[in-house]
């Protein structure tokens, strides 16, 4: 039996369903982006950058190296519950995230997003957050599309020794620290 072909192509990714799972159980347990910020350890918690109402974490399961995250302290699920002072300052970050990927990465593009809900893809659906993905040519290549692996060329420590102090810098450029 010929089964009808949809519109679209499908891509299979299989390796996500770790990030999904722990998500699931952190859904039990807390919200990680309210927890990290009390850790004490921002390297262990992989904060790169404390701002007022707002800070930047990697990204645990990145789609890219420097994949980072954008926000606020309080635990809200939409952009229309934030205040004009965390939204601005979350937009401010995404900005300094920029400059600082471009410093360090040199990317020829960015993914920058919001998925608010879960049917919108929200990893995390009570806690709103902003991603940003630095992007090359041929970054989702052959071992990612047929292999179903992601090749990630830096180890998460090291990404946070780059980046920390190029964010540092950014983030007073724009008036944040």
């Amino acid at each position: 039996m010929d089964w009808p072909r949809p519109w679209y192509s499908i891509l299979w990714a299989p390796w996500r369903m770790s990030y999904i799972t722990n998500v699931v159980e952190k859904k039990e347990g807390g919200c990680f982006l309210c927890e990290s910020p009390k850790m004490g350890d921002d390297r262990k918690a992989l904060i790169v950058y404390r701002g007022r109402q707002a800070f930047i974490i990697l990204n645990r399961y990145p789609y890219n190296t420097g994949h980072l995250m954008v926000a606020p302290y309080r635990h809200v699920s939409s952009l229309e519950d934030l205040t004009d002072e965390e939204l601005l300052e979350m937009i401010r970050l995404v900005k300094a995230s920029m400059e600082a990927l471009r410093q360090a990465y040199r990317p020829e593009g960015f993914n920058i997003g919001v998925n608010i809900g879960d049917v919108a893809g929200a990893g995390v659906p009570g806690h709103v957050h902003i991603h940003v993905v630095p992007r090359w040519k041929g970054d989702a290549n052959y071992i990612t599309v047929i292999g179903g692996t992601k090749v990630i060329s830096q180890a998460l420590e090291e990404t946070y020794d780059l980046l920390r102090p190029k964010l540092e810098e950014a983030a007073k450029r724009y008036g944040l620290s």
